[in-house]
């Protein structure tokens, strides 16, 4: 089989592009083009939708063909689209076929994240999945850097040189499209086939799955089961179920309060933010170049946006979900005020920005870290008392030894419906806060910004976490259920795909 090393890094390194490319490049290229607020916001916000709505066909990822299958697949239409973006932009009406394609290549990107996480699950055994989550959230990391910094100075550089934005941008989304086709040829190549990797269901006439060779027809014995015929009846069964065991919750109307006002806030700041650091001070803004923006929002942003997230998983992971809730809510909203502060002053040093963009980023994501770890509880079910075992509980073939109750099952489709509702609550806020910032001036958006945090604190005082969820167990603490054995169980939250950046 071939190495995690070969692949995982470039798995993720791929995943991360395509939602940087839709999220944040695309701002900054429409702002280059000469768009304005309103419209860079508006319409750039419903790029966010394929990933509202992915949980919509996820089942069909679990159902229809192999993980390893949609991955290649999508990686080359990723790549197809990202060139056909940049043929449109000389173009007559080129922001309307943009989007268009855009929209496309937001589909197979989100498609693309429900496939990889599901692959990486079936490819790697438990203990090797603790030991690349951080690998894989390191180069998710690397792609943002190389994206909103790296690609945006290219793009800020070879407008400056060459006096052409739209040549300077075409060259950008060609370099991407080759990278991804590149990714295509690489992947198919070296990603294993794990037994575990295959449909459900398959298309075709029904009957019986496929059976072992020299199997069939042996008394007292049975070929392994193959996947079931995609009847209609079992497409829409599977269907149903993994949104009937989602919603049929308790705490569900809680859950969503929270998914979906947790950055309500943020989801207006994040669209705006390229823009007031690229609009000059006459407008308000800060009056950065385009290489100025990817140097300290993409670069030195992102880093510090990475080093938060490693330290929010290291804090939940020592301490508990629980114990971490109050600070990094703090943590995620308080910075926002520095916003405020660049606006009433505008500062004219590269480097107080900078530090200030990062100081920011730095407390979003060790913040964000308590929304994936919640993301991530939600997918999991109901959570047993530890120390109670009850006869019904004994393992009896559902992963990492639980009863395969049937939200479990749906695990992965689970998640999918959590980041949709994250998604959600990016898009919708988004979509006014170009004409919202346009309305008010940037000082008063800001202010606004630090308003529209208030809800999540209020929905965040009444959520019930277990106690010590996503905190490593130490012996003393397995020995309750477990005597003879000592129990390490790593924080997951590193394996939330790290497909929820800053955008």
């Amino acid at each position: 089989m071939s190495s995690p090393w070969r692949w995982i890094p470039t798995l993720y390194f791929g995943q991360g592009l395509p939602y940087v490319v839709v999220m944040t490049l695309s701002v900054v290229m429409y702002k280059n083009l000469g768009l304005d607020n309103t419209a860079i916001a508006l319409y750039t916000s419903w790029l966010y939708l394929p990933w509202v709505i992915k949980p919509l066909w996820s089942p069909l990822v679990d159902l229809l063909g192999t993980r390893r299958g949609w991955v290649v697949g999508l990686q080359f239409l990723v790549g197809a689209a990202l060139a056909g973006v940049a043929l449109t932009l000389p173009m007559q009406g080129f922001f309307q076929m943009s989007l268009a394609v855009f929209w496309l290549m937001a589909f197979a990107s989100a498609t693309h994240d429900i496939a990889a996480d599901g692959f990486y699950m079936m490819a790697l055994k438990q203990h090797q999945q603790a030991a690349f989550v951080g690998i894989r959230s390191l180069f998710y990391r690397v792609s943002m850097i190389a994206g909103q910094g790296g690609l945006v100075y290219l793009a800020g550089h070879l407008a400056e040189t060459t006096g052409q934005v739209v040549l300077a941008w075409q060259v950008v989304l060609g370099l991407l499209g080759l990278t991804f086709l590149l990714l295509f040829a690489w992947h198919r190549a070296v990603l294993p086939r794990p037994a575990e990797d295959r449909p459900h269901l398959r298309l075709g006439r029904g009957g019986a799955g496929p059976q072992m060779p020299g199997q069939p027809g042996q008394p007292g014995q049975s070929a392994p089961p193959g996947p079931q015929p995609a009847t209609a009846s079992a497409l829409w069964s599977g269907f149903v179920d993994t949104f009937v065991t989602f919603f049929r919750r308790r705490d569900i109307a809680l859950v969503l309060a929270f998914l979906l006002l947790f950055r309500l806030g943020e989801a207006q700041l994040v669209k705006l933010l390229a823009p007031f650091l690229l609009d000059p001070r006459t407008q308000g803004g800060l009056g950065l170049s385009t290489a100025q923006l990817g140097i300290a929002y993409g670069t030195f942003g992102v880093a510090a946006l990475t080093l938060g997230g490693l330290l929010g998983g290291l804090t939940i992971s020592r301490f508990g979900l629980k114990r971490c809730l109050w600070p990094m809510v703090a943590a995620i909203h308080t910075p926002n005020l520095l916003y405020v502060a660049l606006a009433l002053w505008q500062p004219d040093s590269l480097a107080l920005v900078t530090a200030a963009v990062a100081a920011e980023q730095l407390g979003y994501g060790f913040g964000f870290a308590a929304y994936l770890m919640f993301m991530i509880h939600v997918a999991e079910g109901p959570q047993k008392a530890p120390g109670r075992p009850k006869p019904s509980d004994a393992p009896s073939g559902g992963r990492d030894g639980q009863s395969p109750d049937r939200g479990g099952q749906y695990k992965t489709a689970h998640y999918a419906l959590c980041t949709g509702f994250m998604a959600l609550g990016m898009m919708l806020p988004g979509m006014a806060s170009g004409w919202l910032q346009q309305q008010m001036g940037y000082t008063a958006f800001f202010i606004w910004v630090c308003v529209a945090t208030l809800p999540s604190v209020a929905v965040a005082a009444m959520l019930k976490i277990p106690p010590g969820f996503g905190r490593k167990q130490e012996e003393a603490d397995a020995s309750a259920t477990a005597p003879s054995q000592a129990i390490t169980v790593t924080s997951p939250v590193a394996q939330s795909s790290a497909s929820s950046p800053k955008s």
